[in-house]
């Protein structure tokens, strides 16, 4: 048998395995839709015990990247307290 190289699935490959194994299709079927064996499938399928992973998203109180860039620099410069403390509340 022929080796063939690693897949890793994109975002839009994993959505149509997530959704033909939601309409009952077998992994033998969605592997041949990627020209694959359905041991490549499975840990996909397996890694959270069959049940699509939730969509990840921040909490609304967590900070952003731009946010922690500029407190990270207030600190770096050495600002007053009075000054940090207002740029903290210009951001939030």
């Amino acid at each position: 048998m022929k080796r063939r190289t690693r897949i890793n699935y994109t975002p839009d490959q994993k959505a149509i395995i997530w959704d033909r194994y939601k309409q009952g299709d077998s992994l033998q079927d969605i592997a041949r839709m990627f020209d694959r064996y359905h041991s490549s499938i499975m840990p996909t399928i397996h890694q959270t015990g069959g049940y699509h992973p939730l969509v990840r998203k921040r909490h609304p109180l967590a900070l952003s990247l731009d946010e922690r860039e500029e407190i990270s620099r207030a600190l770096v410069e050495k600002i007053t307290p009075e000054r940090f403390n207002q740029c903290v509340a210009s951001i939030g």
